[in-house]
């Protein structure tokens, strides 16, 4: 597929629709989700492929926690599973993993993963895939408050769990919604957003190319007055 015309430096994705996916088709919504990494794998190999160097999905919030039981515990097998197949791809493809959000509510053995796999793809140099797991973004300026003040510092930016990450170019919402749910309130102040009634798990290459191209014919002036 042809390479879009301008590319963001940084695309992050609401990945949302997985549960409506899977009751269409009169199964349960952890059928969603599952059936929902196959659109993480196209959209991650499509930024290789087009040399987009940041793409973060936003996986688990910190209200997803309220979910029922089972989901939880599947969504946190499924990410434990996806991690550990995804090891050889990443290295092959020189991807540098990274998860971000409030690790104390993830069980031990997943934050061990979580650092293994951190550590072992270091040195990914063609993109840094970013999961936001346990996030949200109240919790996110709240920790980086109280870290500032603790320091003494008067710049919030640098206690942000996002420190050194660009902040995204374009934000993309996928199954119709059209907020943030509290991701990425402070990042997002000047991101454009494209927004998809595609369900998540039928989001492939051709979907995210079209939101590249709807991005490139946005006029960004960050404030200032057109030329």
């Amino acid at each position: 597929m042809e390479k879009p015309d301008r590319i963001p430096t940084h695309v992050s994705i609401i990945m949302d629709g997985n549960g409506r996916w899977a009751r269409e088709r009169g199964k349960e919504r952890v059928y969603g989700h599952l059936n929902g990494v196959e659109s993480v794998r196209a959209v991650t190999e499509a930024c290789v492929e087009w040399g987009i160097p940041y793409l973060s999905l936003f996986a688990f919030s910190e209200e997803n926690w309220q979910r029922p039981q089972d989901e939880v515990d599947t969504l946190m097998s499924l990410m434990f599973k996806s991690m550990r197949d995804e090891y050889p791809t990443f290295l092959k493809n020189g991807v540098r993993f990274r998860v971000l959000g409030n690790r104390k509510r993830l069980s031990p053995k997943l934050c061990e993963e979580i650092e293994k796999l951190e550590k072992a793809t270091g040195q990914g140099e063609n993109l840094t895939l970013i999961i936001f797991l346990s996030y949200s973004g109240k919790w996110d300026l709240q920790q980086a408050a109280c870290r500032m003040a603790e320091s003494g510092a008067s710049d919030l930016e640098p206690f942000l769990v996002t420190a050194g990450i660009p902040d995204p170019d374009l934000i993309i919402r996928t199954s119709g919604e059209k907020r943030l749910s509290n991701f990425l309130l402070w990042q997002a102040a000047y991101s454009e957003f494209v927004f998809t009634d595609t369900l998540w798990p039928d989001f492939r290459k051709d979907s995210f190319r079209a939101a590249l191209v709807e991005f490139a014919s946005r006029d960004r002036r960050f404030g200032k007055v057109k030329k």
